[in-house]
């Protein structure tokens, strides 16, 4: 049963030329599951092309607390990711925050 203080959030962005994913995706989408209070991603995906690196980004963002901004997800993905969508996935957890951030102000009224 559905306890209402998780909300689930999707950022995207534009992916690069000559990456498996852009054959099925024009955009890289990250999705989480956060923690309303505390901004915590306790889960999270992606759609890069493989499942393992669907589930590396998965597992490197979990624990981070939007309340904190996204500066400690962007350094994550900058230091262990390397691969063309690099760029993609610091756009798209910028756009999830934004969203998650519009959420919370509105459910703060």
């Amino acid at each position: 049963m559905f306890n209402g203080k998780t909300i689930f959030v999707a950022g995207h962005a534009r992916l690069p030329q000559g990456m498996a994913a852009k054959s099925v995706f024009d955009t890289l989408t990250i999705t989480a599951e956060i923690d309303k209070k505390y901004g915590v991603i306790l889960e999270a995906s992606c759609t890069l092309a493989t499942e393992h690196g669907r589930e590396f980004i998965g597992r490197l963002l979990k624990g981070t607390s939007l309340n904190d901004g996204v500066d400690e997800a962007i350094e994550a993905i900058q230091t262990y990711y390397r691969g063309k969508a690099t760029n993609a996935l610091v756009a798209a957890i910028k756009d999830l925050d934004v969203h998650f951030q519009q959420i919370k102000s509105i459910s703060v009224k």
